[in-house]
């Protein structure tokens, strides 16, 4: 299976080149990415004026030229087969949930498993998806001029998975959905990854 990282900026603050430990955020959620049992391959989604940049530090980055992450992402998919889909800033990625989670995926046969909050906010970038579904929803979302990420929930069947109850069995799944916006969180990271998480 593939997991496609998103690493296209659209706002300032977005840099999936920030260091951690000396080492990329980007290339940390890579390789944490390729020790889950079923992602065989890693391709980076990033903007084609950086690829040179981001060829540097990851495996496969793919430049695209885009207005948006909707888009990018769109022009990248593959038009069959399950990816996992992540964005670039969520370096606390655990390697134990994604098993478990396409594991689910594959017996449930359904189009996408996002998982959820109590609060109802989805996942769109921690979860597995059927690639042609997630194409069409795209393909929808751009017909519509949606520019968020969010809308392709709206055309997929999908499956919510608690994040809540997953984390009562382990209380670690919650830092998978962590993301990097700021130095404050670039020292809760650092923290942690040398706590071993």
């Amino acid at each position: 299976m593939r997991a496609y990282v998103l690493a296209f900026p659209e706002r300032r603050w977005e840099n999936y080149l920030l260091p951690i430990n000396e080492e990329p955020v980007v290339k940390i959620v890579e390789r944490r990415l390729l020790t889950a049992k079923r992602i065989d391959e890693v391709i980076t989604i990033v903007r084609k004026g950086q690829l040179k940049k981001f060829s540097l530090h990851i495996l496969r980055p793919e430049g695209v030229n885009a207005r948006n992450k909707l888009e990018a992402l769109y022009k990248v998919l593959p038009f069959s087969g399950e990816i996992f889909l992540i964005e670039g800033n969520m370096p606390l990625v655990m390697p134990f949930l994604l098993n478990y989670l396409s594991t689910l995926f594959y017996e449930l046969d359904i189009e996408a498993l996002i998982p959820s909050w109590a609060s109802g906010q989805l996942e769109i970038t921690h979860a597995f998806y059927d690639a042609r579904a997630l194409k069409k929803a795209i393909e929808v979302c751009l017909a519509e001029n949606e520019r968020r990420l969010s809308c392709i929930a709206k055309y997929l069947d999908y499956k919510r998975i608690s994040i809540e109850e997953l984390s009562k069995r382990n209380p670690k799944v919650t830092l998978s959905f962590f993301k990097i916006r700021n130095s404050f969180d670039l020292a809760f990271v650092e923290e942690n990854l040398k706590r071993g998480f």
